[in-house]
């Protein structure tokens, strides 16, 4: 394991249009040690392929694999971290942007804390770059609070396989496997900080799976039963009176921050 070294988890299916912009936001920030482990789940886009080519050739920092089958964006996201060689292992999606900052401030944040998972806000944008929104993490984030909703953005998740070992990973799971994997990491660690200051930009996208509510009931259930071993009676009853209630009051706060930085109704 390298000490100083931070691998990045990049998890590819198609969407060619935003991957450049992605992979320059993780190439180009100030802190320059860093491995960037791109899984491409069996893309059909041919742009995939060829912009992670170019990339590669330009930068041996970019360290790409190719499945032959499609299998999810958990098994992504597995695969890199089962190749991760540095002491930090970092999430950005191929859609999502990092500050050039990022790294270098998450980084002195945890040494300042001797914390294991840190996290920070981030802006949310549209497809046209334009800035709609804002998530603001809390400064500190415990194992109980996670259990209400998630609260780490995992564009901007960093944790620490020194303090927690290489064991972690997602479950296999459609959607909210990133959520089950923080409650995972905080059974063990209690406790995650972070950032109030926003370190990167999360790309909304009109069709995407977190686009469709409804549909993630169903996955953020299976959370409370799958990953926490609730029985199905508990994890409806979490589902309804925990996170429902947690959900809508942070929609409320995004609404209100959206109208006070950015003049968005």
């Amino acid at each position: 394991m390298d000490e100083k070294l931070v691998s990045v988890i990049m998890p590819i299916y198609n969407g060619s249009r935003f991957l450049a912009a992605s992979i320059e936001s993780v190439l180009t920030q100030t802190y320059k040690h860093l491995e960037l482990l791109i899984t491409d789940d069996c893309s059909y886009d041919c742009e995939v392929k060829r912009i992670i080519k170019e990339f590669a050739e330009k930068d041996p920092r970019v360290k790409p694999v190719y499945l032959t089958e499609n299998h999810g964006v958990g098994y992504s996201r597995n695969n890199a971290i089962e190749r991760a060689k540095g002491r930090y292992i970092a999430f950005c999606d191929s859609d999502d942007r990092w500050f050039p900052n990022k790294l270098k401030m998450q980084l002195a944040f945890m040494h300042e804390k001797n914390c294991a998972l840190c996290c920070s806000s981030y802006i949310v944008c549209n497809e046209e770059d334009k800035n709609i929104g804002i998530r603001i993490s809390p400064v500190k984030i415990t194992y109980n609070m996670l259990k209400h909703d998630n609260k780490i953005g995992c564009l901007t998740a960093i944790y620490d396989i020194k303090k927690l070992g290489h064991k972690y990973y997602m479950p296999i799971i459609r959607k909210r496997q990133d959520w089950a994997l923080f409650l995972t990491i905080l059974k063990d660690c209690r406790v995650a900080h972070g950032l109030v200051e926003p370190l990167a930009y999360y790309r909304n996208r009109a069709h995407s799976i977190s686009s469709n509510k409804l549909s993630l009931i169903k996955y953020n259930v299976a959370v409370y039963h799958d990953i926490l071993n609730f029985s199905w009676i508990k994890s409806y009853a979490y589902f309804t009176f925990l996170f429902l209630p947690t959900y809508s009051a942070k929609i409320l706060r995004r609404k209100r921050n959206r109208k006070r930085i950015f003049g968005i109704k």
